[in-house]
């Protein structure tokens, strides 16, 4: 039978142990990116407590983590009939999460820690089998694919913000879904037939726009060929126009140089003319002059003297004379009554 002492030593053991533990459970840490909620007696409390070291009571207070930041939410192995009857699996489907901070207790005081089962996990099950039961295996698995992870983040966030969850749908990524085996076949000989008829259009695509990059290549350069001809040609006018324009610039110098040279001929013509009318007119003057100066000279001349003195001389000159009767009245008629008288005197 153990001893008083011993009895004492045992209890203190007893309370120290019990205290350390009560102390290790009481003392705990939330991380960053969480806050921690409390429940006493299964009633969740009010108090919210940030990242950091904080205490509880130990052993009728529980604690939990929930996080408030981006968090992705993985469902996996979910079973889908289409339409026709034929069931298909998708493995995997993530959902990348937050809840706001603002409805964080209220959350968790209605849907629990893992709130996220009720509006991630079986919603993702619940609209995936509701998507494809009203479509048929080809609108899943191809037709409609792409678009099935904006259908699901769409009916996800109206029915959390119809329920005022706080919970934001950031993003959903669908993988292709697993479907039978003799499907997938029968679909990669379609691929297979599609992928070779692409492949043939492309060529056919390929040879079609080489034929048409040669066809427009042939009209740019037969274009070029028409605008250089044209430039050729609008040059070629206007060095001929030019050659026109100094031939006739030339013809019109020449022209006016041998207009210029005639009127220059001309006027010399005129003046050699004016010069020997002024000569000829000034000869005639001189000599109309001398025959009116020789006139005045003979008229002057003309004395009964001086013809006396011409017919006497003439007289003189003649080898023979004759006379008649009486002296020829020519000359008597001559010479005038007073010479007739002065000739008979004599």
């Amino acid at each position: 039978m153990p001893s008083l002492g011993e009895l004492i030593t045992g209890f203190v053991v007893i309370s120290i142990a019990i205290f350390v533990v009560g102390l290790s459970s009481a003392f705990h840490e939330i991380p960053e990116g969480h806050v921690g909620v409390y429940w006493l007696g299964g009633a969740l409390q009010d108090r919210i407590t940030d990242p950091g070291y904080h205490f509880k009571k130990p052993f009728v207070e529980r604690v939990a983590h929930v996080q408030y930041t981006l968090q992705t939410d993985t469902v996996r192995d979910i079973p889908c009939g289409t339409s026709g009857g034929v069931v298909i699996y998708f493995d995997k489907i993530e959902v990348v999460n937050r809840l706001q901070k603002s409805h964080l207790h209220q959350t968790v005081k209605l849907y629990g820690v893992d709130y996220d089962k009720t509006w991630i996990f079986d919603k993702i099950h619940h609209e995936i089998n509701q998507f494809c039961s009203s479509h048929s295996l080809q609108e899943v698995y191809i037709d409609q694919f792409d678009t099935l992870d904006e259908a699901l983040a769409k009916a996800l966030q109206d029915d959390c913000n119809e329920w005022d969850t706080g919970i934001q749908i950031i993003a959903i990524r669908v993988t292709k879904p697993r479907i039978p085996e003799a499907v997938r076949r029968n679909y990669e000989q379609v691929e297979e037939q599609k992928t070779k008829l692409m492949i043939a259009q492309q060529e056919q695509a390929v040879r079609r726009s080489e034929e048409e990059t040669k066809r427009l290549q042939a009209k740019i350069r037969a274009e070029m060929e028409a605008e250089t001809a044209i430039i050729n040609a609008e040059k070629e006018a206007r060095v001929s126009v030019i050659n026109t324009e100094q031939a006739a610039n030339q013809s019109r110098i020449r022209m006016q140089m041998e207009i210029a040279q005639k009127e220059a001929e001309k006027t010399k013509t005129i003046i050699s003319n004016e010069i020997l009318l002024s000569t000829e007119k000034a000869k005639a003057d001189a000599l109309n002059h001398m025959i009116i100066q020789e006139a005045v000279a003979r008229q002057q001349q003309l004395t009964p003297e001086y013809l006396k003195y011409t017919l006497y001389k003439s007289l003189a000159n003649n080898t023979k004379i004759y006379f008649g009767e009486k002296i020829p009245q020519i000359f008597l008629d001559f010479l005038g009554k007073e010479s007739q008288d002065d000739f008979y005197l004599d």
